[in-house]
């Protein structure tokens, strides 16, 4: 897996990830003179040229057995909470990219309350989900946005996006169903190799793609909860990336019944809960597209 989520680049850096991981990339000579074909016992005769084998899009076992585990914790725990810092990259007027960061702290509770508070950067923002209604509060502003929902999460975030392009980049952690919601559609899994950095844990790094999305995964190689995950859209025509990168990791603490509701937000002026404005060209949210058989889906990217 929200408010931020290319596979033509993205496979063939994962090719190259995949050949590189197995001893198989090969560097390039530095001359601008073509080889000459060897010559065989027999004079005169040159050998055949051996062309290497097509790179195949495959399902790595390995990769994929590491998403079950990290989907089957996430599935079991009846609470959660957690931190998600996302960098997202925009295009600047020179040309580079501007990356821009939010940070989301997480409560949920199995299988009907939900809190997600936004302190910023940009816009700070709360929504609330407690089995019956939803609310997304403006603070700063004191506005409130206040609807009806369906009475488990997985639904209560659809409706969000449907109704006011509501979606936040861990949604797929939070689902019923982790698994599913992470994997629908995939058309490659890898398996890169281990790396010590990413929140002063090891972890596991492994690829996923489908024919919207190039990810690559760090996975908590002993406690099996994701850590980061980077993202590159396949109709994204500048090939922006976006990372998560996922903390304070709380399963099945107590949690208070008032924290999936806000007293500021209940006072606060209402508006329309509704889409803000027009989504922006080119990129599908993870979980949200369409399958590749059916025209291009028309949904934002994020909701700000």
């Amino acid at each position: 897996m929200n408010r931020v989520r290319y596979l033509a680049r993205g496979l063939a850096l994962g090719a190259s990830l995949a050949l590189a991981t197995n001893g198989a990339a090969q560097t390039a000579p530095r001359t601008a003179t073509p080889a000459k074909p060897a010559q065989s016992a027999k004079a005169g005769t040159p050998t055949k040229k051996v062309t290497p084998p097509e790179f195949k899009l495959v399902l790595e076992p390995r990769a994929t057995d590491m998403l079950k585990a990290t989907s089957a914790k996430l599935a079991a725990a009846k609470s959660m909470s957690f931190t998600a810092t996302v960098g997202y990259e925009y295009p600047s007027k020179l040309g580079p990219p501007i990356v821009y960061t939010t940070r989301y702290e997480v409560t949920m509770q199995r299988p009907d309350k939900l809190r997600i508070v936004t302190p910023g950067d940009g816009p700070a923002s709360e929504f609330y989900f407690d089995g019956k209604a939803m609310i997304a509060y403006m603070p700063a502003e004191d506005l409130v946005a206040v609807a009806d929902a369906p009475p488990t999460i997985d639904a209560a975030l659809d409706a969000a996006y449907r109704n006011a392009a509501i979606y936040y980049p861990f949604e797929d952690l939070v689902a019923a169903d982790p698994y599913t919601a992470l994997t629908a559609g995939a058309i490659l899994a890898f398996y890169i190799g281990p790396s010590g950095i990413v929140g002063g844990t090891k972890t596991d790094m492994l690829a996923w793609a489908n024919d919207d999305v190039f990810l690559q995964i760090w996975i908590g190689a002993d406690d099996k909860l994701p850590r980061r995950i980077r993202a590159v859209y396949r109709r994204d025509p500048y090939a922006l990336r976006h990372e998560m990168e996922l903390a304070n990791w709380q399963l099945d603490g107590a949690i208070a019944t008032e924290t999936f509701a806000s007293q500021k937000a209940q006072s606060a002026r209402r508006i329309a809960f509704a889409s803000p404005a027009a989504p922006p060209p080119g990129v599908v949210p993870l979980g949200k597209a369409k399958p590749a058989a059916t025209a291009p889906a028309k949904a934002p990217a994020k909701a700000q």
